[in-house]
């Protein structure tokens, strides 16, 4: 891949890069690259993204984030994105410039222009080519302080909805909920489904410790399937179980992500004890089988 003169003059700055956006074969800051206001992720949040953790300048579980991508791009009927071999060198050139050690990578893909009006998809936004794909990179720190929980009353997650189990680009729900919560002078929401059960946190997954084993809700609920969550069900870790929003005595909540893992220091108006260690417990998450 070819530098541009774009690339070569910020490979040459002096200053540190806190983010960088790629699209159409070019780097550019985030600030200054565009998709089309007819693109149809832009237009209908009709597109799916993973955001991927670089620790010490390495994208870690990126095999298992480019599978779920892959996965969702079936399910929702779209091209498969990007892959592995195509994406690393993609990779390698964008930690190369900004010299980003830890941060958080977002890999984009929509179903390229909607050509005519309504959600209908065309013929051509079937055709790969006709699909578009950006990277965006950002400077970043994992992060593990205590949050304060609100159960939303206003937002349920669809437990019978594909697009749950899809990272799609419609987070309005998430945003409404966290929003909520703020408002009410909570850190975080935690959602229910439709049948009123205790799903997921707004980006999070949820992890309950109780009676010496961790608990999570199940893939059924409607929570989506998450990376962290995923590799902590596939070592043994972590049990899939129907979770209540009333915390039992001795619980211990977290909400875990690949960039955060954050003991929940209280829902609505129940205080729990924070789990003291959580970056032990992410950390032992990123290692492979």
């Amino acid at each position: 891949m070819e530098a541009s003169a774009t690339t070569k003059s910020l490979t040459m700055t002096k200053k540190p890069i806190e983010s960088l956006g790629w699209i159409d074969n070019k780097w550019e800051k985030i600030e200054n690259l565009y998709v089309p206001i007819c693109d149809r992720g832009l237009q209908m949040a009709d597109g799916i993204f993973e955001t991927v953790l670089i620790l010490n300048g390495e994208a870690k579980l990126l095999e298992e984030h480019l599978k779920r991508w892959n996965k969702s791009a079936d399910k929702l009927g779209m091209l498969p994105p990007p892959d592995l071999d195509w994406l690393k060198p993609v990779i390698e050139k964008g930690l190369q410039i900004t010299s980003i050690k830890n941060g958080s990578m977002r890999l984009n893909w929509t179903r390229g222009n909607n050509i005519h009006r309504g959600i209908t998809i065309s013929k051509s936004a079937q055709v790969k080519e006709k699909h578009r794909f950006w990277l965006e990179l950002h400077s970043c720190e994992p992060s593990f302080n205590p949050l304060d929980t609100l159960i939303s009353q206003t937002e349920r997650r669809n437990a019978y909805s594909s697009l749950s189990t899809c990272k799609t680009f419609a987070y309005n729900q998430g945003i409404q909920a966290r929003k909520e919560a703020h408002d009410l002078g909570f850190d975080d929401a935690i959602i229910l489904n439709t049948d009123g059960e205790v799903c997921c946190g707004t980006t999070s997954n949820l992890l309950v410790h109780r009676e010496n084993e961790w608990l999570t809700p199940r893939n059924i609920s409607g929570c989506l399937p998450g990376i962290m969550r995923g590799m902590g069900i596939k070592k043994g870790l972590f049990k899939e179980a129907i979770i209540n929003e009333c915390p039992k005595e001795n619980d211990q909540w977290l909400l875990i992500n690949s960039l955060s893992c954050h003991p929940i220091s209280r829902v609505n108006e129940r205080y729990l004890k924070p789990w003291i260690n959580p970056k032990e417990l992410w950390e032992k998450l990123l290692i492979k089988i």
